[in-house]
């Protein structure tokens, strides 16, 4: 169940942070709310999911990482943002270094 909570912590954080794209500094209300709710919602699931027994180090890891890599992804694919070379190995490496401290954690 604290993967579940991840999960859609993730989903409304990466929710948020692109709502903030789209709202002109603050200044456009409908994407400025979803930002907000985005971001405190995404919060409000990371709690639950530590509340579940779920490790600080994995879960801020987990989120933080995949958070990172869908916005760079969805950015380029979907807002013409650019991913070069090194920016797609620097996500690889983020990942692996969260897988290390998945299976770190397992041990």
């Amino acid at each position: 169940m604290a993967y579940l909570f991840l999960l859609a912590a993730i989903v409304t954080e990466v929710t948020g942070t692109i709502a903030t794209r789209f709202s002109d500094g603050f200044t456009k209300p409908v994407p400025s709310a979803v930002a907000v709710v985005g971001v405190v919602g995404a919060y409000v699931l990371l709690s639950l999911a530590l509340a579940r027994g779920m490790s600080l180090g994995v879960a801020y890891g987990v989120w933080a990482a995949v958070g990172v890599a869908a916005v760079t992804l969805i950015g380029a694919l979907f807002l013409g943002d650019e991913l070069t070379l090194v920016q797609t190995g620097g996500i690889a490496l983020v990942i692996g270094g969260v897988l290390a401290l998945e299976l770190g954690a397992a041990h």
